[in-house]
């Protein structure tokens, strides 16, 4: 089956890609990067990062589930830093989690980010990398600080591949590009 989306054409760390476009709301329409599964983007993204991350003194990779965890499992490969994972739904076996409450883009609903009461320890005094795939509106961002507040962890550094939208809004993130949106 041939796909006759409209696609955007981005090269990041080398790697070329054509990313579909999808209307978030009606005349609005973004480029959706999905990195999973795709381990040459990820990788190559992952050791761009790393350098430009070399200049944050950093304890420990944080990001939200779910596109983002191979991004940041690679960039702990590469820098030799743990990583923890925000989830977006609540087990028993997490404990007494922390939680703060986000407003995604690509699902445009209510979410909430928790911190699995095991990693609570990890987090407490540790300076932190916050680590997304795109940022967009910095709703999960928003969410990322207030749980790491929660923690007691100090945010140092904010990186992502790609943000999104208004370029100056960005300018403290560190990341690889950055994509329009697109109006109609």
């Amino acid at each position: 089956m041939k796909d006759t989306r409209e696609t955007y054409a981005v090269e990041v760390a080398g790697v070329r890609r054509d990313l579909r476009l999808f209307e978030v709301k009606p005349g609005l329409r973004i480029a959706i990067l999905n990195i999973l599964g795709d381990t040459e983007l990820v990788g190559a993204c992952a050791q761009a990062l790393a350098e430009k991350l070399a200049a944050h003194e950093y304890d420990v990779i944080v990001t939200a589930e779910t596109k983002s965890i191979p991004l940041a499992h690679m960039l702990s490969v590469e820098t030799g830093k743990p990583y923890v994972i925000l989830r977006k739904s609540y087990k028993p076996y997490m404990g007494e989690a922390l939680q703060a409450e986000t407003l995604s883009i690509t699902t445009g609903a209510p979410q909430t980010l928790y911190l699995d009461e095991k990693d609570c320890n990890l987090l407490c005094g540790k300076k932190v990398v916050i680590l997304d795939d795109v940022i967009s509106t910095g709703s999960t961002l928003q969410g990322m600080r207030l749980v790491m507040q929660k923690a007691g962890a100090q945010v140092v550094a904010e990186a992502a591949i790609f943000t999104e939208g208004e370029r100056a809004k960005w300018s403290q993130i560190v990341a690889l590009g950055h994509l329009p949106v697109f109006s109609d």
